[in-house]
């Protein structure tokens, strides 16, 4: 009796440390899992503002995927287009124990490439990635690179030089020689451009330094002035705008700051909307893709933007039909 007795009250109290057990066990707060902070280096290859344009688009593009404030490190390096430097600043942000790379421009997509073959990099605002030898097809890549491709809307450009400018008959198509997306570039706009019955005389610059000197000689020899997304032109437009004030020939650049700089008009890809697919592109590289199976996203079509104030200086009349068109219309 007395070992049923003892035996009971051991099964009371074994009972009680069990239950005590579960009840911790249920009360003890979860352990605090630690989210590994996503390192994404970014090399801008120089800086003007229609690349900071795709730089901050790509930041809204992570942020919006979930990758802000603590969730994400970005190591940031511009070259200011100095080719020696992107070498060494791509060299750099791979040995920097990033998770992914991101080229913005071409000659920056193409020294990340060749700094690294096992990295995943993202390109951005690459005008032509097969031409730049950066990836071999658009629907499958391949390798370790994909990213976002603005490829100039150049027949529409075409159609607004002549909508806004019917006597223009020669077109100046203003280029840096170094910049391989842009040689790809001014070839589409010139077959557009003649199939359209225009002239299109091409100059060529291997640097900033020659700008002003090529745009006096063009001046004389053309009607208006074309400008591809090219990234040495850009970031020295104000020279170029500075040297047509004597011939003042209407000038059609490729981006919207540009336009707003002193173009007459262009047909363009947003470029912070660029930046946005960017991001959320490196997002999905992060959570798991592989570039190598990732479709390059391509922009292809764009929207008018119209400097109607420079318009009215050079005495050019907008058509209304245009203005309700436009994208934006600068007054």
């Amino acid at each position: 009796m007395k070992n049923k007795r003892l035996i009971g009250i051991i099964a009371g109290l074994a009972a009680l440390v069990v239950a005590s057990l579960i009840y911790s066990s249920m009360n003890k707060p979860a352990a605090k899992v630690e989210q590994k902070v996503a390192k994404v280096g970014v090399l801008q290859f120089v800086s003007h503002p229609s690349l900071d344009l795709i730089y901050q688009g790509i930041q809204d593009g992570l942020a919006e995927e979930g990758y802000k404030g603590d969730q994400v490190k970005i190591d940031f390096m511009n070259s200011e287009g100095d080719q020696s430097k992107v070498a060494t600043m791509s060299k750099q942000l791979v040995a920097n124990g990033n998770d992914v790379v991101v080229g913005i421009a071409t000659p920056a997509a193409q020294g990340l490439a060749s700094a690294t073959k096992d990295l995943p990099v993202i390109m951005a605002a690459i005008t032509d990635p097969i031409g730049a030898n950066l990836v071999k097809d658009l629907k499958k890549p391949g390798g370790n690179i994909t990213g976002v491709s603005d490829h100039n809307p150049a027949e529409q450009q075409v159609e607004l030089i002549k909508t806004l400018t019917p006597n223009v008959k020669t077109i100046g198509a203003l280029y840096s020689s170094s910049e391989d997306n842009s040689k790809t570039q001014v070839e589409e706009f010139k077959a557009y451009a003649e199939k359209a019955g225009l002239t299109v005389e091409t100059f060529s610059v291997p640097s900033t330094n020659e700008i002003a000197s090529t745009v006096n000689v063009m001046t004389s020899k053309v009607d208006a002035i074309w400008v591809p997304i090219d990234n040495t032109i850009a970031s020295a437009f104000s020279t170029v705008v500075s040297s047509n004030q004597t011939a003042k020939k209407p000038i059609y650049p490729s981006a919207t700051a540009m336009v707003e700089a002193g173009g007459l008009a262009s047909v363009v890809v947003d470029q912070h909307d660029l930046g946005v697919a960017t991001g959320k592109m490196i997002a999905k590289v992060l959570k798991g893709e592989k570039p190598a199976d990732t479709p390059v996203n391509v922009f292809s079509t764009g929207k008018s933007v119209i400097n109607k104030k420079l318009a009215q200086e050079l005495g050019i009349t907008i058509p209304e039909s245009v203005l309700k068109e436009a994208g934006q219309v600068i007054e």
